[in-house]
């Protein structure tokens, strides 16, 4: 159980993740701001509460790695290394721009702090499972998290990765399912319905749970109960809104819109008055 001094930390952290992932697109002027915003708290718990990480050496061997399958939300998770140190907080106003490092989907070749190249969706769950496996066969402590989308579980690839994950006892993979409900062409269940993503996992022998994806405390009893688990993989579907904390964003379908410097200001005013 997170204390409540902790709990404030985490969900002023939030809160500053949202803020800069508006002030990125405003400064761009439309980004995927749907997807970033339904992963903040996911993040917020990760990078203030569970993750082995050092800023000041992000390809520190015993850190903990983190594969963002839906890439295109990358702006949220630059954020959020921005304001752990990896690179200057300034740098978000690049985001996209000519000569930038910090592109619309996490690029590790780019971007201090990101470890696996993604956004094309569907394929970040083998990444994952590929390096958990090679941590595995090293006998090393490293944990792999995977933040994926909803959406992006129609893909058959994913159900292939999770067999193998399962097959090989993979206890250093826990993956995150950001599960706001919508995608690209529309509301999910509309498309190829994928509940019940818990049952669906615990189906193909992981340890599965299911949370609110927007309650902090929930998410990290979570993660904790995970470590705790041997001998399988963890998945933990966090239920979650698309937009949220953007007032004009939340229950919209938004995969990529535009983003105006007087609707970002709205949102930022109101995201810090909460």
């Amino acid at each position: 159980m997170l204390t409540q001094e902790k709990t404030a930390e985490l969900k002023e952290f939030a809160k500053q993740i949202r803020v800069q992932t508006l002030e990125q697109m405003a400064t761009r002027g439309f980004g995927h701001l749907g997807g970033a915003m339904s992963m903040v708290e996911i993040l917020s718990v990760l990078y203030g509460s569970q993750m082995k990480y050092d800023p000041r050496n992000p390809k520190w061997d015993g850190r903990d790695w983190l594969v963002c399958s839906k890439g295109h939300a990358g702006p949220s998770l630059y954020s959020a290394l921005a304001l752990k140190g990896f690179f200057p907080v300034e740098e978000l106003l690049t985001l996209n721009q000519r000569g930038t490092k910090l592109p619309s989907h996490c690029d590790r070749n780019k971007t201090v702090g990101i470890d696996m190249t993604t956004g094309s969706l569907g394929q970040g769950l083998s990444l994952a499972a590929g390096l958990a496996f090679a941590h595995k066969l090293r006998g090393e402590a490293n944990t792999v998290y995977a933040i994926v989308g909803d959406g992006e579980l129609q893909e058959g690839q994913n159900w292939e990765a999770m067999m193998f994950s399962a097959q090989r006892g993979l206890d250093n993979l826990i993956v995150l399912v950001d599960n706001n409900h919508v995608q690209l062409d529309g509301v999910t269940a509309d498309i190829s319905n994928m509940e019940s993503l818990d049952a669906k996992f615990a189906a193909f022998n992981w340890d599965a749970q299911r949370v609110d994806g927007h309650d902090l405390n929930a998410l990290d009893e979570a993660i904790e109960k995970a470590k705790q688990q041997g001998g399988k993989p963890h998945a933990i579907i966090a239920d979650t809104e698309k937009g949220k904390g953007v007032f004009w964003a939340e229950g919209q379908f938004n995969h990529h819109i535009e983003v105006s410097r007087e609707a970002a200001d709205e949102a930022i005013n109101a995201i810090l008055k909460q």
